[in-house]
C-alpha cells in the first residue's frame, strides 16, 4: 500500500496538479480572509478567531477535492492500466486505501500553511494571544475528518466512469448533498429538522468546531469514509471479476 501512496504523491507533484491545488486553496483563502471586503474578512470581523476560514474551507474543498480525486481510477480506466493495477500483489482494499491516502496527504499539505493564520490572529488579538485555541484545534480536527470523507467520495466516483469530468461532477454533487443538502432539507421539515440535519456533514463539522471532539461526530465521519471506500472496493471487484 505504501508504494501506491508514494506513487500517487509523486504523480501529483510530477505534474502541476499538486502545486496548483495547494496554490489555489491558499490564494482563494487569502483573498477572502484578508483582501476582499465581506463576511469572511478576518481583519474587519472584530473577532480574533478563524471562524471565517472554517466556514469557507469546506466549500472550497467541495470543488478542489473532486478535482484531485477524479483521476484516481478514471484515468487508470482510460489508459487501460486498471486491470494491470488490480493484478499487483496487493488486495483491492490496499489499492483503494493507497489512492485515498495519497489524496488525503496532498490536501493536508495544502492545509498546513494555514497554521500561520493562527499565529497571525493570536498576535493581532487584544490582548495578544486572545484566541480560542480549543475551538481552533477542534475545527482543524473537524476539517481533517471532512477531508477524509470528501476524498472517499471522490475516489468512489472515479470508479464510475473513465471520463474525469463526469467523475468530477458526480463527486461535487455528492459532496454538496452530504455537506449542505441535509441541512437544506431539514429547514423545510421543522418537525424532523434535528434528525435530518444530523445525517449531514455540516451539523457534525459545526459540532467539532465548538472545540468538543464528540465520539458521535468522529464515528459519523469515519462511517461515511468507510462506506464510500467500501463502495469503491465493490465496484473494483466487479471489474476484476
Amino acid at each position: 500500500m505504501k508504494s501506491i501512496v508514494l506513487r500517487e504523491i509523486k504523480s501529483f507533484f510530477g505534474s502541476p496538479i499538486g502545486y496548483l491545488v495547494i496554490a489555489i486553496f491558499l490564494i482563494i483563502n487569502g483573498l477572502f480572509l484578508w483582501v476582499f471586503e465581506g463576511d469572511y474578512n478576518i481583519s474587519n470581523s472584530g473577532f480574533a478567531d478563524l471562524t471565517p476560514f472554517f466556514t469557507l474551507a469546506p466549500w472550497i474543498f467541495i470543488f478542489l477535492i473532486p478535482a484531485v480525486t477524479m483521476r484516481s481510477f478514471s484515468d487508470e480506466k482510460k489508459q487501460g492500466t486498471l486491470e494491470l493495477l488490480l493484478t499487483k500483489p496487493l488486495s483491492i482494499w490496499q489499492i483503494v486505501n493507497g489512492k485515498f491516502l495519497g489524496a488525503v496527504v496532498l490536501i493536508i499539505m495544502a492545509v498546513i500553511p494555514t497554521f500561520i493564520y493562527v499565529a497571525v490572529i493570536s498576535n493581532l488579538g487584544m490582548p495578544e494571544g486572545n484566541i480560542d485555541m480549543g475551538s481552533t484545534i477542534g475545527s482543524y480536527f473537524g476539517l481533517l475528518f471532512l477531508i477524509s470523507a470528501y476524498c472517499a467520495i471522490g475516489v468512489f466516483t472515479s470508479t464510475l466512469s473513465d471520463n474525469q469530468i463526469v467523475a468530477f461532477i458526480i463527486s461535487v454533487f455528492l459532496c454538496f448533498i452530504f455537506y449542505f443538502g441535509f441541512e437544506g432539507i431539514a429547514s423545510t421539515i421543522p418537525s424532523l429538522s434535528t434528525i435530518i440535519a444530523s445525517l449531514g456533514m455540516q451539523d457534525h463539522f459545526k459540532s467539532m468546531s465548538r472545540g468538543v471532539i464528540d465520539t458521535r461526530d468522529s464515528i459519523y465521519f469515519a462511517s461515511i469514509t468507510i462506506l464510500f471506500l467500501s463502495f469503491t472496493v465493490y465496484n473494483l471487484k466487479s471489474v476484476k471479476s
